[in-house]
């Protein structure tokens, strides 16, 4: 009996004994709520009892760039290519590639006894034809005295009116002949010269308008021995200096290009130099299959370092902005909608968000167009966490010229503080 009431007493105590646990453990849970999670809500939340630590940056002013980054490859400023005018066996090359040239400095020689001997033929001729003219010459000299002759004797009556016909007709005739003998020792003379021009081609030369430029011979076609027809290449000729980089742009860049923009060239292969250059040509039309246009730019390459078919990255500067407000692009936030940057009150401790309008991103670097006449130091790490008017914790280390406070939207500036005699 005993028992039974025991039990009985035990089932009508355990439930209120589980009730007063839960109650127990929801307190205790309350409490590490409030000590954790509502101690560590977000400024956005509306904690603004929280003091958050960051970091801070000065506000500069000074220039700033809109530059263009681009990839490219490196082609010759100019480039063409060496070939024969004559066929022939090619009996030697006198340079090789990465030879230096000078202009009409000799490359190559063919084999010419033919072209020798055409010349030697065309001076035969040219010699048969001054001993023709020569005996024209005298033929019509002769003919001509006979006209005189028969003229004074038809005159006194002494030769009928057919003789002085028939020495009018011989001295015509010769006349004709000289004149005909004049133009085949023209004839033999140009093709004496045709000789020597065919023969002189067997002397293969390297030319171009410009005296003074240096050229590089870049590849080399053919070797000795090698029997050549007209216009087979036996070199082609590079120009480095200056040297020219072809990119391709959208139409996003392309209406902010200018000719004389001036460019700095990078490559992989001199990572501790760069190069300078400008934009000498736009073309008028951007590609319907890939949307771009081709832009040559031409590098200064005094030194040769530079070779065609490098891979090259080049910044274009679109615009230059002098004396402008710059604040570091990770002091930039969006907030509601809104572009801005947190203020630094260092005095007070304290940041203050202020929107803001970016003009130009260069790198790590963004300018302020409005408001222009912010100044003081704004947060750059830990703005994340960070409401207006929220406390913060600044670094130790900062200079003692940082002392500025940044003015709050609303409050009046440290100077008015003081002159109307309000606590500094």
């Amino acid at each position: 009996m005993k028992t039974k009431l025991k039990n009985l007493i035990i089932k009508k105590k355990t439930p209120i004994i589980i009730t007063i646990a839960i109650i127990f453990i929801g307190l205790f849970g309350w409490i590490l709520y409030k000590s954790f999670f509502v101690a560590n809500k977000g400024p956005g939340m509306g904690q603004r009892g929280i003091s958050v630590a960051v970091e801070i940056a000065p506000i500069e002013k000074g220039s700033i760039k809109d530059l263009g980054q681009f990839s490219g490859t490196l082609i010759p400023k100019s480039q063409f290519v060496v070939a024969p005018k004559i066929s022939g066996k090619l009996n030697k090359l006198l340079v090789d590639i990465g030879d230096v040239l000078r202009n009409g400095q000799l490359v190559a020689v063919l084999e010419d006894e033919e072209y020798q001997q055409q010349v030697i033929q065309a001076e035969a001729d040219l010699r048969v034809a001054r001993a023709n003219l020569e005996e024209a010459k005298s033929s019509l000299e002769l003919a001509k005295k006979d006209l005189e002759r028969a003229r004074t004797l038809h005159e006194k009556g002494i030769q009928s009116d057919s003789q002085l016909d028939a020495a009018v007709a011989q001295y015509n005739a010769q006349e004709s002949k000289y004149k005909v003998t004049i133009a085949q020792l023209a004839n033999k003379e140009a093709a004496l010269e045709a000789a020597k021009v065919r023969l002189s081609y067997t002397r293969i030369k390297a030319s171009w308008e410009r005296e003074n430029d240096i050229r590089y011979v870049g590849e080399r076609f053919v070797n000795e021995g090698t029997l050549l027809s007209p216009n087979t290449p036996i070199f082609s000729i590079i120009n480095l200096q200056p040297i020219t980089a072809i990119v391709y742009v959208t139409e996003r860049d392309y209406f902010r290009l200018k000719i004389g923009q001036k460019t700095t060239i990078a490559s992989s292969a001199f990572l501790d130099k760069t190069f300078s250059g400008q934009v000498v040509r736009i073309a008028p039309l951007l590609k319907e299959t890939s949307r771009q246009a081709r832009v040559e730019i031409e590098i200064q390459n005094p030194e040769g370092l530079l070779k065609p078919g490098m891979f090259i990255n080049t910044q274009i500067e679109f615009t230059r902005r002098e004396k402008t407000t710059i604040v570091p692009y990770s002091a930039l936030v969006d907030r509601s909608g809104q572009r801005g940057v947190f203020l630094a009150d260092i005095e007070n401790k304290k940041a203050y968000f202020r929107p803001v309008t970016v003009g130009i991103v260069e790198e790590k670097r963004a300018e302020i167009l409005e408001p222009s006449q912010i100044s003081g130091h704004v947060v750059t790490l830990g703005h994340h966490l960070l409401e207006d008017g929220v406390n913060i914790i600044l670094p130790q280390n900062i200079p003692s010229s940082s002392k500025v406070n940044a003015q709050a939207p609303g409050e009046p500036s440290t100077s008015e503080k003081n002159s109307s005699g309000g606590k500094r």
